[in-house]
């Protein structure tokens, strides 16, 4: 039974891939991280009073949230699966690949970059700025056009990993429960993550799960993303000279690794001090700057995030299922 689990979790790896290429998030449903958004929030809500506002306290407080919405994020979705298997395999997979579908992030990221790109062709640089501050954290306002291209373009190699290749891994691995319990996390490192005065402490357990579930995969989307600059002809020994060099200079061990291949592989530099919520980050760049960043760049990012997402999920779905022969 465990060997059939796994291959019809293979076949919906694949599914939901497919899934994600042609449909992305239907705009009119309703999308399971919104579910864990709110959880957060509520729970948020719920645990704060309960807990002295101490550094101490605000860490523990921290903890016992990422332990509910993880246990919940992945509990829900291991009932329901396990129901449905029990009824039929056909149902089973459907809800799998469904689950798989709506949580990557392959036609969204393509489609948000693209509206930044869009806009500052066709309106200019005020709609480009509003455009970009709708997928990113940092403040926009000040951002030139160099700025702005340079923003889609880190948000677009960032998510390669985040948004794509390592809930891939998640769902090659541990089936839907697993895609859940690894969005759940990075959802909860999106809301609370922050090293500000409200979530400093609070947020350090989901800052800390966040790094540890991205490490191997961060590395995997790199390693993929360097293959994929050769399939789009863009400059895979430069690619793989920068993230040798700089795939450390970023204060997240994860971050800096695909946005290196991405800085290489396009010959521009990337990073750079940013603003958040009106205070100056001092950052290291990335990448040298062989030409200025255009706004072709983001299209190009564009079409190595699918390039290494369709690598992704051949090399996966291939394991997953060699794995039920042997």
């Amino acid at each position: 039974m465990m060997g059939h689990r796994m291959f019809y979790s293979g076949i919906a790896l694949l599914f939901g891939v497919l899934w994600d290429f042609a449909v992305g998030d239907p705009q009119r449903w309703y999308h399971p991280v919104t579910a864990v958004g709110r959880l957060i929030s509520g729970l948020e809500r719920v645990l704060r009073p309960l807990f002295p506002r101490t550094k101490t306290g605000e860490r523990l407080a921290g903890i016992l949230l990422a332990v509910l919405v993880a246990g919940c994020s992945t509990a829900v979705p291991a009932a329901a699966l396990f129901v449905c298997y029990r009824i039929h395999p056909a149902l089973g997979i459907l809800l799998e690949s469904l689950m798989c579908g709506m949580l990557l992030a392959a036609k969204s990221l393509k489609t948000e970059s693209m509206k930044v790109a869009r806009a500052l062709e066709t309106e200019g640089l005020e709609a480009g700025r509003k455009a970009v501050s709708m997928i990113v954290g940092r403040d926009t306002d000040g951002l030139d056009e160099t700025g702005v291209v340079k923003a889609a373009v880190e948000t677009v190699a960032e998510n390669t990993s985040d948004g794509i290749v390592a809930p891939m891994c998640f769902m090659a691995l541990f089936g839907g429960a697993g895609i859940f319990f690894y969005k759940s996390i990075n959802t909860m490192d999106s809301m609370v993550g922050y090293k500000n005065e409200t979530y400093r402490y609070f947020g350090t357990a989901a800052a800390r799960l966040d790094d540890i579930v991205n490490f191997i995969p961060a590395r995997i989307s790199a390693l993929l993303m360097i293959c994929g600059s050769l399939f789009c002809g863009l400059d895979a020994k430069g690619a793989w000279r920068i993230y040798k060099r700089d795939r450390y200079c970023h204060a997240s061990p994860n971050s800096a690794q695909t946005e290196a291949v991405m800085a290489g592989a396009l010959q521009i530099q990337l990073a750079g001090d940013a603003w958040y919520f009106g205070e100056k980050h001092e950052k290291p760049f990335i990448g040298d700057p062989i030409r200025p960043a255009e706004v072709k760049d983001i299209e190009r990012s564009g079409h190595l995030m699918y390039v290494t997402a369709i690598l992704s999920a051949i090399l996966l779905t291939m394991l997953k299922l060699l794995l039920c022969i042997f």
